[in-house]
C-alpha cells in the first residue's frame, strides 16, 4: 500500500482565496491602459504567474508594451494587490482547512506549500498559519510555472519524500495537471467538470479526512 507522507498545498483558492484581491488589481491595471477585465478572465489566471498573465491581459486589451513598461506595470499591480492583502485576516482562510492541517500535524503528515505566488509567506503570516508548514515553494524558489511538476517536486524534496508518497491539493487544472507530471496523487478543490484530471475533487475541506490521503 502507497503511504502519504506529505501534503503539498498550493495557496490562493485551497488555503484561502486572494483570487479576489488579484481581480481588483488587475481590473485596476486595465481600466488604466484604457479597457476592462472581467471575473471570467480572471479565473484563466488561476495558477500561472505574474508576467504570464500580464501578458494575456494586455493580448486581451489589444495592448503593446515594452518590457520595461511590462515590469513597471506588474510591479504597479503587485503593490495594489499587497495593500489588499494587508488587510487580510484570518477569518479568510477557508473552511475546514485549519482542522485538516491540524489533522495532518497530529498524525506526522509533512506540509508543504507549493505557490507561484511571491507573496506567499506574507499572506500565511496574515492568515496566521505559516507555523503549520514544514516548508514554502514559491515564485521566489521557481523558474517553472505550472503544469510544469517544478513546484510540486521541489516541495517534496524539500519534505524529504518521494513524489508517490505526496499529495498535492489544487484548484487549478494547471496545478492538477503539475502534481500529476510529478507523479503524485492530486485532490482537485472546487468544480469536479473543470478539474478532470485530479484522483478526485472536493468543494471545500470540510470533505476531507486523512483516510481518503491513502
Amino acid at each position: 500500500m502507497k503511504t502519504t507522507k506529505a501534503c503539498l498545498f498550493d495557496l490562493d483558492g485551497v488555503i484561502v482565496d486572494t483570487a479576489v484581491y488579484h481581480f481588483q488589481a488587475w481590473r485596476r491595471l486595465a481600466n488604466e491602459l484604457g479597457f476592462d477585465f472581467t471575473e471570467h478572465q480572471n479565473e484563466q489566471l488561476k495558477g500561472i504567474s505574474r508576467m504570464e498573465s500580464l501578458e494575456l491581459i494586455l493580448k486581451w486589451g489589444n495592448v503593446s508594451l515594452s518590457e520595461e513598461e511590462k515590469i513597471d506595470w506588474a510591479t504597479r499591480k503587485n503593490a495594489w494587490y499587497l495593500d489588499l492583502v494587508m488587510q487580510m485576516t484570518p477569518n479568510e482562510v477557508l473552511k475546514g482547512v485549519p482542522e485538516f492541517l491540524k489533522s495532518l500535524r497530529e498524525n506526522g503528515i509533512k506540509i508543504a506549500l507549493g505557490s507561484a505566488s511571491k507573496n506567499s509567506r506574507l499572506i500565511l503570516e496574515k492568515i496566521n498559519m505559516i507555523d503549520y508548514f514544514d516548508a514554502i515553494i514559491d515564485g521566489n524558489n521557481i523558474t517553472k510555472g505550472k503544469p510544469d511538476p517544478q513546484v510540486f517536486l521541489l516541495g517534496a524534496e524539500a519534505t524529504n519524500c518521494k513524489p508517490e508518497e505526496c499529495v498535492v491539493f489544487e484548484d487549478a487544472l494547471a496545478g492538477v495537471q503539475a502534481g500529476k507530471a510529478g507523479g503524485m496523487k492530486v485532490v482537485g478543490v472546487g468544480d469536479a467538470s473543470v478539474l478532470t484530471e485530479a484522483d478526485f475533487v472536493i468543494s471545500s475541506f470540510e470533505e476531507m479526512t486523512i483516510d481518503r490521503l491513502f
